[in-house]
């Protein structure tokens, strides 16, 4: 916990004040203007002044919510920095305001419902445009009744296309409500019409512990459904209640207890400025997960010290897994080894390009054998002896294809990472890293694992391809996915008589000749694993990077099919001998 809030003080004073509960007006944001009162209690029919786009010559990040992420009038109540405070207010001092608006047009007691049909989008839409990335973060106040003279706001439960009929009692008009999933996908459309980006954000938990102590989370409704329709949308996604939960969680209660109004116990929902200063580095995290690059370029030097959030999912027990063999022992092989954008077996509807690219070989003539298995990273292939299973079939003539990288970055001893980032580079220099049973690993950097992958293989006759990994499907469009890591393959294959190529640009070519719709459709998720149809684009790019080699070792064992793929190499780089 010390070591967290020690971090947050150094981002920001005022988070250590109000931690402290010391808090005092002059470390609290400037306030803007102060705004009349509505008169109007219904926040749906009120018109409060928002804020616009400071340069419509800059990208935006705009932000759409509830009081969580502007409260009021957005200065605390007059309380300072023990007021509520939505995390929209403080995220703004983590990015460069020459280089983008951070816009919050977020108003508090509106759920995903009544910030449309109030107007509120109606009047925030205009200040979309292409190249602008949207946040939208509801759910608090979906849960309110549907229709009541107070403030009818609730939504449908869940994420279907049901829909009820009401005479709103507080508005006097006929109205169709919909399902919160319904009303998130409205965003999402109009989003995309517009040529910008969503983001779907799942709401902060409350200040509530279950009886085994822990925060409890949204998966069984709001959170699970933001995350659901994300999902179905193949859109970003930022886990902000599980986020926030876990940190909770590490905080311990007392703590917890001070990220909250003083001055009412009883809050439940809200935060003081210092919860909100915690929920906005989450949400940084969480923005820096997805990789956006026009996001990434307007970081402020405030955000270098947070990491970017990692998924909850359990890395695949390797013990379950039954490696493949070869077909037929009489044959040469070729091998394929890598993680879960190589093989994912259908988890989640996700599949590998390792999965889909048997037919482009003559199986008369070669096993195609895929060892490749999903969490795994250069370094935890090797350690776990998922290595030594496949030099223990090989033999001279075989060929190996290695893509890793997915999984190599972060920072070592980093328990997010699940003891797989591997060091940077491609020397010789090692950290030590101490794992969960208290024992030591000399970690190494990517370059020399791959480097011993080669001259393993070498060591069998065998023939090695290094392939950069697949790019994310937000990550294509401007610049290049996974720069580093082409780099070090591309050393690797030089120095030790392997060959390279950069996979990462071939199937970047390749989306943008089919568009960014298209290459939506190929993803099962929101930026990483593709489905079916991104598995078959994904095998064909490897065969047309490998036939755009000068010296293919596959070509002989290729199929028809195989051999009419155009040979590619990639717009920014060539296979290397």
């Amino acid at each position: 916990m010390k070591p967290f809030l020690k971090a947050l003080g150094r981002a920001a004073s005022i988070l250590a004040c109000c931690v402290a509960a010391s808090a005092s007006a002059q470390n609290t944001p400037a306030a803007p203007a102060q705004l009349p009162a509505a008169v109007n209690t219904d926040p749906a029919q009120a018109r409060p002044q928002l804020p616009e786009p400071a340069n419509a010559a800059l990208p935006s990040l705009i932000l759409i919510g509830d009081s969580t992420v502007r409260n009021g009038r957005d200065d605390g109540q007059g309380k300072g920095a023990e007021g509520q405070w939505g995390w929209g207010n403080p995220i703004a001092a983590y990015f460069d305001a020459n280089k983008i608006n951070v816009v919050n047009r977020a108003i508090g007691g509106l759920s995903s419902r009544t910030y449309i049909s109030g107007g509120h989008w109606e009047r925030t839409l205009p200040f979309v445009k292409a190249g602008d990335v949207v946040v939208m973060q509801f759910g608090h106040n979906d849960s309110s009744a549907v229709n009541d003279n107070s403030r009818a706001r609730g939504t449908i439960k869940g994420v279907g296309e049901e829909s009820q009929e009401i005479d709103n009692m507080l508005t006097g008009k006929h109205e169709t409500v919909h399902s919160y999933g319904w009303y998130l996908r409205q965003y999402i459309a109009a989003i995309r019409a517009k040529g910008a980006t969503p983001i779907v954000c799942s709401p902060i938990p409350r200040k509530m512990w279950d009886a085994d102590g822990k925060v409890g989370r949204g998966k069984g409704d709001y959170a699970g459904w933001a995350a659901e329709v994300a999902r179905q949308e193949r859109v970003g996604f930022i886990d902000l209640n599980e986020l926030a939960a876990r940190k909770y969680d590490e905080l311990g209660r007392d703590a917890v207890m001070k990220l909250f109004p003083l001055v009412t116990p009883d809050e439940r929902v809200h935060t003081n400025l210092a919860g909100a200063e915690l929920n906005a580095r989450l949400v940084v995290s969480g923005l820096k997960a997805l990789r956006l690059p026009v996001l990434q370029s307007a970081l402020a030097a405030k955000a270098a010290d947070i990491a970017p959030a990692e998924d909850d999912r359990p890395v695949v027990d390797g013990a379950k897994i039954r490696g493949d063999v070869p077909r037929d022992a009489a044959l040469p092989n070729v091998f394929i080894v890598g993680d879960s954008t190589v093989r994912s077996g259908g988890t989640n509807g996700a599949f590998g390009w390792g999965e889909r690219i048997a037919p482009y070989f003559d199986t008369s003539k070669v096993n195609v054998v895929n060892h490749a298995i999903g969490g795994r990273s250069s370094r935890t292939f090797l350690t776990e002896g998922r290595w030594d299973k496949v030099l223990g079939q090989m033999k001279a003539g075989d060929v190996v294809l290695i893509q890793f990288g997915h999984n190599d970055g972060g920072r070592i001893g980093d328990p997010a990472m699940k003891g797989r980032a591997s060091g940077k580079g491609t020397g010789p220099e090692t950290v030590e890293d101490t794992k969960p049973d208290g024992t030591k690993e000399q970690v190494h950097t990517f370059g020399w694992y791959m480097a011993k992958y080669v001259a393993d293989a070498k060591a069998k006759g065998a023939s090695v391809v290094l392939l950069s990994p697949v790019p994310h499907k937000d990550a294509w469009e401007q610049g290049r996915d996974f720069a580093t890591f082409a780099q070090w393959d591309a050393e690797v294959a030089a120095a030790g008589g392997a060959q390279f190529v950069d996979l990462t640009m071939v199937v970047s070519d390749g989306y943008r000749q089919i568009g960014a719709a298209e290459v939506a459709s190929h993803f099962s998720d929101a930026r990483t694993h593709t489905n079916d149809a991104g598995a078959q684009f994904n095998a064909r790019s490897v065969i047309a990077a490998l036939n755009g080699l000068p010296r293919n070792p596959a070509a002989p064992y290729l199929s028809p099919q195989g051999k009419a793929v155009e040979g590619q190499s990639g717009s920014s780089a060539k296979g290397k001998q």
